[in-house]
């Protein structure tokens, strides 16, 4: 039974209920994300919510009122190198436009409670970190209209969220081409990002397009997992040259991963960049300072959570919005590639 809904006749949470085939109380737990629901009865839920445009009472009111004055930012952590530029840009860009702001981590918690903690119910819109928020949560906010936008994340199929990010394949490019273009290196091993993260993906498809240029076979033994971790990038590398795997350089996915690269090439014995030469990815504070300075691409990370902020203020405001921003990325050229004191 299909029950369409119209400006003078809005679908009711009964409507809900006899499309998916539910009682009334299992709509509501999906709405309200209070106790658990079997996957595939939510899923049926949040179609037929879709399907009648359903919007619930309470958060109509809430949505209408506007009365919080508040934004929320999901993200799996802030501290660190790269998440702190990223606040304060959000932060500035908020005050500026006379909200307030509150920050929900997910690093640390389990994936059922990474839900609800902010939304309709204590902020205007959200700002989502890649990663940081369940599907059938998006899917719940998208049906209710709620503001959302992205931060380094396409929006999954179905859900029409904007997205600001950065040239990832252009600035894996550039990269890898001065690497082979300014030092001759053929042999280049690039150190991954998580399974699954779009910045890493599309970082890799910079990497090879680049190897593609130049004529050189890609050879998948030279991706190692990095994991944007110092850590893990440092345990990669130690286990890859213990097993001779022979490179002239690394591009590596972000910063904190070249970290733990040029520990271990320095636990090895090996020189930089006389023996290894290296880049990195995002240009976070701690590069310039690194023995030798760390050629990157400089990421605009502040800007993106600014302009981020402006378009979910926007949003807010019902304003009409882009659905993609990507900023440009620059090389920024140091010692760590062999180019002297850049």
């Amino acid at each position: 039974m299909e029950l369409p809904a119209t400006n003078n006749n809005p679908a009711t949470i009964q409507d809900v209920a006899d499309l998916a085939g539910v009682s009334i109380a299992t709509v509501s737990r999906v709405v309200n994300g209070k106790s658990p629901v079997v996957p595939e009865t939510a899923q049926r839920v949040m179609d037929a919510i879709r399907q009648l445009n359903y919007v619930p009472r309470a958060a109509a009111r809430i949505l209408a009122s506007k009365r919080t004055d508040t934004l929320g930012l999901i993200v799996p952590e802030i501290s660190g190198e790269f998440f702190a530029p990223m606040l304060r840009g959000i932060e500035a860009a908020a005050g500026e436009a006379g909200f307030d702001l509150l920050i929900h981590t997910t690093a640390y918690k389990k994936p059922d409670m990474r839900r609800h903690t902010l939304g309709e119910h204590n902020t205007d819109g959200l700002l989502v970190f890649i990663g940081s928020m369940e599907q059938a949560e998006l899917e719940r906010l998208g049906s209710i209209g709620f503001p959302v936008v992205f931060l380094h994340q396409t929006a999954p199929e179905g859900l029409d969220i904007p997205v600001v990010t950065v040239e990832n394949k252009k600035g894996a490019m550039l990269a890898v081409e001065h690497l082979i273009e300014a030092h001759g290196c053929r042999r280049i091993l690039y150190l991954s990002g998580p399974e699954g993260n779009e910045d890493s993906s599309w970082r890799e498809r910079g990497y090879r397009l680049a190897l593609e240029k130049y004529n050189i076979p890609f050879d998948p033994a030279l991706v190692v997992p990095g994991n944007f971790s110092t850590r893990q990038a440092a345990q990669s590398m130690t286990e890859t040259l213990a097993g001779g795997l022979e490179f002239e350089a690394i591009f590596s996915g972000d910063d904190l991963a070249a970290v733990g690269a040029m520990s271990a090439l320095r636990e090895a014995g090996l020189r930089i960049p006389e023996d290894v030469k290296i880049v990195g990815f995002d240009d976070v504070p701690l590069a310039r300072h690194l023995t030798p300075p760390l050629t990157t691409v400089h990421a605009p990370t502040e800007e993106v959570g600014r302009t981020a902020t402006d378009l979910l203020v926007r949003l807010v405001r019902r304003e009409a919005v882009e659905r993609e921003i990507l900023l440009p990325t620059e090389l920024t050229i140091r010692q760590s590639c062999g180019c002297g004191n850049g």
